[in-house]
């Protein structure tokens, strides 16, 4: 595969980091380096640099290689790629008693704060089932959280069958997002690391 550093230094940082520096700064287009890339299937990564330069995936592509692509986005820095792999991921899984303790892993893994919510939000809903059939020993402890506030946003409905959206301790993970794409500012990161860039910028 062929890509041009500039562009991945806008678009790929971390894979423009991986592929060094331009001939010390002469700007020789002729100088090509070799970087070779490890741990991602060529398909994916040929649809992870044609995102780079502008291209879009089609649903199915992203449908089929969701997972693959969070990784490989994750790897190399595209944040807006990763994050709609992981809305794809998100809406294409089925939730179940035997997949949850692995999605909610991955989420916290990948700080895919969408999957983690949606799985937090199925342990809540079914806590009766989960409950002796799933051990969270292993659990990061920033899940108890997770899990208090998918609690919380539950209780807020149950009294008035409204959520305070404007209580930004319990926003839900795509609001939070939204809200900080408004203010320009990074929409990756764990819900805590979300709210906290939105309370420092409010």
């Amino acid at each position: 595969f062929y890509a041009h550093r500039l562009i991945l230094q806008k678009c790929a940082p971390a894979l423009a980091e991986i592929c060094g520096s331009d001939s010390g700064g002469r700007g020789d287009n002729n100088n090509m380096t070799s970087v070779p890339i490890t741990n991602i299937k060529p398909n994916v990564f040929r649809s992870l640099l044609h995102y780079v330069y502008g291209g879009k995936l089609s649903d199915a592509e992203l449908e089929e290689n969701a997972k693959d692509l969070i990784d490989a986005a994750d790897k190399f820095g595209v944040v807006n790629l990763k994050l709609k792999a992981e809305v794809c991921y998100v809406e294409s899984i089925t939730l179940a008693i035997d997949n949850i303790l692995d999605n909610l892993l991955y989420a916290d893994s990948k700080n895919c704060a969408l999957l983690k919510e949606t799985v937090v939000d199925f342990v809540v809903e079914n806590k009766e089932d989960v409950l002796g059939k799933v051990s969270f020993d292993n659990v990061p402890g920033s899940v108890v959280t997770d899990v208090l506030t998918a609690m919380t946003r539950g209780e807020e409905k149950g009294d008035g069958g409204v959520v305070n959206t404007n209580n930004i301790k319990t926003m839900r993970v795509g609001t939070l997002r939204t809200k900080l794409r408004e203010k320009g500012l990074d929409v990756d990161g764990t819900r805590e690391a979300m709210i906290a860039l939105l309370t420092e910028h409010s």
